[in-house]
């Protein structure tokens, strides 16, 4: 497990991308369950993390494509592919993730 935030980084509602041991992942609280998937969307690399947040569906900032932040399957075009889901702990305040 590798700590890449604290509670009070991701604001229910909200994503975030960190880096978790070299590998880029996007953070997104839903009504305060953390979530984390694969941080570059499969289309073009754009950022999830800074996508717009509808519920469960993370919108890529770059074209588009829609992405279920629970399970990291893609739910709306460019994106044919799905991007990784990560077990989150939260231990108090802090985030953790693991990415092995």
């Amino acid at each position: 497990m590798i700590k890449v935030a604290t509670l009070s980084d991701v604001p229910p509602g909200t994503g975030r991308q960190v880096d978790a041991g070299g590998r880029v992942v996007a953070l997104f609280n839903v009504s305060g369950t953390i979530y984390a998937i694969g941080g570059a969307c499969t289309h073009r690399g754009g950022p999830l993390g800074e996508g717009e947040l509808d519920e469960t569906v993370v919108t890529c900032p770059l074209h588009g494509a829609e992405f279920d932040v629970t399970t990291g399957q893609v739910v709306g075009p460019p994106a044919e592919q799905s991007v990784p889901a990560y077990k989150v702990v939260v231990d108090g305040e802090d985030i953790s993730v693991d990415v092995s």
